[in-house]
């Protein structure tokens, strides 16, 4: 999950400043200052030149000594593997579009614009079908059916807008901060929304805060063999509590790091989601669950998490949706109450 590719690459390294040039005319107690004859020209004969053999041939005038040690040598670039990923996203800069060997059938080319911001504010681009086949490829999985491969990226490209949607629905409770977030998430989840003005939860655009800009997708990372804390909790009490805790593991773990801004300026939060696969449906459709919570990489993501999940415990148990009812039902029977008492007609 999370495959995007990022069409912008890093800086390239700063090359080492040149050595200031000197007096190149040596002492004249140096053999050096005599003059020599210089080398009749010729021509390289390739053919006699040994495999192997340098195919520079030095030129008819002499290079001057300060030449030789004050330019440096250029750096080589860098070919191993991590000169060759994106530091956004850890994945091949330049991953081919080509038909692959061996493949049975073409895959589409074009690859879908995804609704989730970068940072420069342009749109992440998910792999088109041919690139992911490809990177699968790459990765070992050569037994991958090719006729299922759009299949995938659909899926692929829908549970990345739904941990989206999961995080702007994260960052319009919190943004402004704690407070905020408690005013909003006082009245529990199914109230929520509509306090901030948003009825879908899946929403991946809608920004009502005209004041501080909406979030962003710095970079990302796939981390499928570090299971975080809350699943391994949850496999525990699955294991204690089979009854009312067993699920299957997470098949994958990702960390999303947003660009979250305020009045006081920009920040960013690292998100942890859980991909987690349920029952499928009756039609043999697939089922997905994800977890997405601000990582604790501090007191204010704890806080965070602790405001959202306790408010809406407390709003349940409590019964805030009985006393949301019976306020509802006061308030009608006060309107009619009204209504008849300016009705009625006195003989």
């Amino acid at each position: 999950m999370g495959w995007f590719w990022a069409d912008t690459a890093p800086a390239a390294p700063v090359a080492p400043h040149p050595m200031t040039r000197g007096n190149a005319e040596p002492p004249p107690s140096c053999p050096m200052h005599k003059k020599t004859p210089s080398p009749p020209s010729r021509v390289p004969d390739r053919a006699s030149t040994p495999q192997g053999a340098c195919p520079y041939v030095p030129p008819d005038t002499p290079t001057p000594a300060s030449a030789l040690t004050s330019a440096p040598t250029p750096a080589l670039p860098k070919q191993g593997l991590l000169a060759r990923l994106n530091p956004l996203n850890n994945m091949p800069m330049f991953l081919s579009n080509e038909r692959a060997e061996k493949q049975t059938q073409d895959l589409p080319l074009s690859r879908e614009q995804s609704t989730i911001p970068k940072g420069d504010g342009s749109l992440w681009e998910y792999p088109s079908p041919q690139q992911m086949y490809n990177a699968m490829l790459r990765k070992g999985y050569t037994d991958t059916p090719v006729d299922a491969v759009e299949s995938m990226v659909s899926v692929h490209n829908f549970l990345n807008e739904g941990a989206w949607a999961e995080i702007m629905g994260w960052e319009r409770r919190f943004s402004r901060g704690l407070s905020e977030g408690y005013k909003v998430c006082a009245r529990g989840e199914e109230n929520a929304n509509k306090v901030l003005g948003t009825e879908d939860p899946f929403d991946t655009t809608t920004w009502t805060d005209k004041d501080i800009p909406p979030p962003k997708l710095l970079r990302f990372t796939g981390r499928p063999t570090e299971p975080t804390p809350k699943s391994q909790i949850l496999q525990w009490a699955g294991w204690a509590w089979p009854s009312k805790f067993s699920s299957p593991p997470p098949f994958d773990r990702h960390d999303w790091f947003v660009q979250r801004c305020d009045e006081k300026g920009c920040a960013e939060v690292r998100y942890v989601i859980d991909y987690y696969e349920g029952e499928p449906e009756p039609t043999g459709e697939p089922v997905f669950y994800l977890d997405v919570r601000p990582a604790i990489d501090g007191p204010r993501g704890a806080a965070e998490r602790a405001v959202r999940w306790g408010t809406d415990v407390w709003w349940r148990a409590s019964g805030g949706v009985v006393r949301e009812v019976k306020k509802a039902e006061e308030a009608r029977k006060k309107a009619e109450e009204e209504a008849a008492s300016k009705s009625r007609h006195y003989n």
